[in-house]
């Protein structure tokens, strides 16, 4: 029986985004300064201006929300019925960014789309298109999970098929996020723990082998490759201060960001004041706007924006576990970690406790793509939330169903 959509979900979110732009407006003062002195200078406008981050902003929200409201109206279940060609598009899309592409510090992300204002990052709208397929496939052999050869194989061909074109952009740090997400559902659906070592084996090994092949001459920086930075980060994170400074090799954006958090850690230094928000932590309203949320405001809005996440996963969570179709079952479960896993990371990575990632921040952080591709997750969810079951026995993940 169709029913109403989860206000919860909808309200918490709505606030995120809210308070996203509030924090916008701030952030982005220097970096709009700097966009626009630019295309001044290059004639496309008369004069620079502070707010440029603040209209595209505006233009990016009102666009989704149009998208959300149209995705709430959409039954999920034609997206389980076309799930096929919605991967396959990725899947082009992922193709075609190695060819059209821009690029930005040698990665080959976006796509620019000759008369759209906007670039498209395809690795945003496949974190989705996972999500969906695997739903989908967890679904359709739901009596044959526990079969190594017809379901587990099969399964880790199409994980690793995604990975090695993203590998190619190279784009190492939606690995990070699409792989948890993707073992979490394969979890939650009837995970044999044998295979759940297997998985984490190779995920470490996959790790290492990254680490160890891709090295670099540190003084001369020669012989550079594709995924040297990898290499680079971990080693800068693992070498301890004193070390760190002496060889330069602290990474410039954590020791400015880590800056920021501890200036104005406890109190703030009050809306609209940070200091690194003036280029000294470049870009900040992408990777480290949490920083400056940090700087300016009170200590209590970090707890306040971590109990946001929190809840908007207990949502999540909390659909999945009361609705009864296994396709809508593993979607919640896969969008709720992927927006849970990339909070996590984005903030360990401004608080130094992971190396740095080019991780957003779901819902805060600056970026056309990443807010599209939530809302579309978040339409998808809300109207799976119109037919979950509250009045039949609440589902929980059945522990006897995991093989040994």
């Amino acid at each position: 029986m169709k029913k109403q959509v989860d206000y919860k979900l909808f309200f918490a979110v709505l606030l995120l985004v809210i308070f996203w732009m509030i924090m916008i407006s701030s952030v982005s003062v220097y970096s709009s300064f700097r966009v626009t002195n630019i295309m001044e200078q290059g004639w496309y406008i008369k004069e620079a201006y502070n707010y440029f981050y603040v209209l595209r902003n505006i233009a990016h929200i009102v666009i989704s929300m149009l998208v959300l409201w149209i995705m709430t109206k959409i039954h999920y279940q034609f997206f389980e019925k076309h799930v096929k060609k919605i991967f396959w598009f990725a899947i082009f899309l992922l193709i075609v960014v190695l060819f059209m592409w821009m690029s930005m510090k040698g990665a080959r992300w976006w796509i620019n789309i000759p008369g759209i204002p906007f670039t498209i990052q395809p690795t945003e709208f496949l974190k989705l298109a996972l999500i969906l397929f695997f739903a989908f496939f967890f679904k359709k052999y739901k009596w044959n999970l526990s079969n190594f050869k017809h379901w587990y194989v099969p399964f880790m061909f199409i994980l690793w098929l995604i990975v090695l074109l993203v590998w190619l952009q190279p784009d190492f740090w939606t690995i990070m996020v699409i792989v948890p997400v993707s073992v979490i559902m394969y979890f939650y659906a009837w995970m044999n723990i044998k295979h759940l070592f297997i998985t984490l084996l190779l995920g470490i090994s996959l790790i290492v082998w990254v680490y160890s092949s891709w090295e670099y001459d540190k003084t001369t920086w020669k012989n550079l490759n594709t995924l040297w930075y990898i290499t680079q980060r971990i080693d800068n994170f693992l070498a301890d201060n004193e070390e760190s400074i002496n060889n330069k090799t602290i990474n410039y954006q954590t020791e400015q960001a880590l800056i920021a958090i501890w200036s104005g850690w406890f109190k703030g230094l009050g809306f609209g004041w940070s200091i690194q928000k003036f280029w000294y932590l470049p870009e900040v309203q992408w990777d480290f706007i949490f920083s400056v949320i940090i700087e300016e405001l009170w200590f209590i809005w970090w707890l306040i924006l971590l109990n946001f996440y929190l809840f908007i996963w207990y949502r999540w969570f909390y659909i999945a576990s009361w609705v009864s179709d296994l396709f809508a079952k593993y979607t919640a479960i896969g969008i709720s970690s992927r927006i849970l896993i990339q909070a996590f990371i984005n903030i360990w990575v401004n608080l130094n406790i992971v190396p740095l990632t080019w991780i957003t921040l779901p819902f805060i952080s600056y970026g056309w793509s990443s807010l599209l591709s939530l809302m579309l997750a978040l339409g998808i969810l809300l109207n799976i939330s119109r037919y979950v079951n509250y009045g039949q026995e609440f589902v929980r993940l059945d522990r006897r169903k995991i093989i040994f």
